[in-house]
């Protein structure tokens, strides 16, 4: 899983000012960093259906996340969603 240094580290790269820690941007690519290594897990265990679960629940905090910037500030959306490389 994710330790702490690295969620630091996440946090560090995408916050918006100094003291951030919960901007929408670090939340979304904290759960990003997250949803990617479940998704690898998942590829080598393809019946752990409990991680399967979580996975599908930080996907739609995602989601609703994303959906709330993108109705707040279009352009920190644009740019999250292109610096994140999601929607292709």
């Amino acid at each position: 899983g994710l330790d702490k240094a690295d969620k630091q580290a996440v946090i560090e790269e995408y916050r918006t000012h100094d003291k951030d820690t919960g901007s929408t941007e670090s939340q979304v690519a904290v759960l990003t960093a997250r949803i990617t290594e479940l998704t690898q897990h998942l590829r080598e265990n393809k019946h752990d259906e409990s991680t399967r679960r979580g996975l599908l629940k930080l996907v739609g905090r995602r989601r609703r996340l994303l959906r709330y910037l993108n109705s707040e500030d279009v352009g920190r959306y644009r740019t999250l969603i292109a610096r994140l490389g999601l929607r292709r």
